[in-house]
């Protein structure tokens, strides 16, 4: 056995501490006409993190998994349902070409911006290509993170980092309704990449990084590389056995391999290329195929101008408009070759002697 090291998390909050967070969601003075119906909620909500509600609604696992009786979140088996139906489709030959279109900036009109990005229009310019292309789009906007109501993409907890098969296919650490985090849009997302004969991410550089929207979605995709799809086998969050399953053998089972990509990173002064290719390497890692060198593209628009005349940079720019054009006609060639069987993939049915 495994030792499961103990000691950094602090104790839970105080009563007086928990109602200090609940109730400043709760800031705006409309609230306190009703402040006796929300005295109640915030004691319902006490409850529930105090005995560590964390899946509220459960009901057994049923047959196909380690342990059938095991009470299992009803919200994770729904998402677990959607992904293997969306899994059984995207592989019928007579569902048709779909391109997961991911614009990965956090900039839009409807947040403290006041402008859409660059990003935007780009993915939306490679999407009219795909169109005429006869390639069915998706279009994933992570800006909505910064534009709806408690749209929210929850951080990846590092389950992997203690064992692989802790870290489940779909996550099931979220939702926490003891801890009040839900509304977790990844449940969707998951399904919507599941979907896809091809994934194409437009994204500018933040800071020499991705933007922090595409990377919490990036982080959360990591249990469907070598993620565990039984929920059961490890009594949910349950440290010890996880260990004892990756010990015994673990397959790191690549959920999302197969897959055609493309990629646009565009910047202002610097950045972009290391972004460029920490995106390909960790697409090519989780097994998915790259559409050629013209379907990687990493450009300047409106090198060391102003921010303020970035759109008219781009306006003027129409070489890179056309580039970006060719990105989306490269992956939807290669969506094509890849299913007539055609898709040259070498070394893809090789074993890896060190998986992981």
């Amino acid at each position: 056995m495994i030792k499961v090291r103990k000691g950094q998390a602090p104790p839970p909050h105080s009563r007086v501490e928990f109602g200090k967070r609940f109730r400043s969601a709760h800031f705006d003075p409309a609230f306190r006409a009703e402040q006796a119906a929300l005295d109640r909620v915030e004691a319902v909500a006490w409850n529930g993190y105090h005995e560590d509600r964390k899946a509220p609604v459960t009901r057994k696992a049923g047959p196909g998994f380690a342990d059938p009786d095991y009470d299992t979140s009803v919200e994770w088996l729904e998402t677990r349902e959607r992904l293997l139906a969306a899994a059984a489709k995207q592989t019928e030959p007579a569902t048709a070409s779909r391109v997961l279109l991911i614009c990965g900036a956090p900039r839009n009109d409807g947040s403290c911006p006041g402008e859409m990005s660059k990003t935007y229009r780009l993915t939306k310019l490679a999407g009219e290509t795909l169109s005429k292309a006869g390639i069915e789009t998706d279009l994933l906007d992570l800006s909505l993170i910064t534009s709806e109501y408690r749209r929210h993409i929850h951080p990846c907890k590092a389950c992997v980092s203690t064992a692989m098969p802790l870290c489940h296919w779909p996550c099931s650490c979220y939702p926490n309704h003891a801890f009040g985090q839900t509304n977790d849009w990844m449940a969707e997302i998951y399904e919507r990449w599941t979907a896809a004969h091809g994934v194409l991410i437009v994204t500018p550089v933040h800071w020499y990084q991705v933007p922090s929207v595409l990377k919490l979605m990036i982080d959360r995709l990591v249990c469907a590389d070598g993620g565990n799809p039984d929920v059961t086998s490890t009594a949910g969050k349950d440290a010890a056995k996880a260990k004892a399953l990756e010990m015994a053998g673990w397959p790191y089972p690549k959920h999302l391999a197969g897959r055609a990509y493309g990629l646009v990173v565009h910047g202002d002064v610097a950045g972009i290329e290391g972004v460029r290719r920490a995106l390909s390497d960790w697409l090519d890692w989780m097994g998915l195929i790259d559409a050629g060198p013209k379907a990687r593209l990493d450009r300047f628009i409106g090198y060391y101008e102003p921010y303020a005349t970035s759109h008219e940079a781009l306006d003027r720019d129409q070489a890179v408009q056309e580039e970006v054009r060719n990105v989306a006609q490269a992956l939807a060639e290669a969506v094509s070759e890849l299913r007539a069987g055609r898709l040259s993939a070498p070394g893809a049915d090789l074993a890896a002697p060190r998986p992981k």
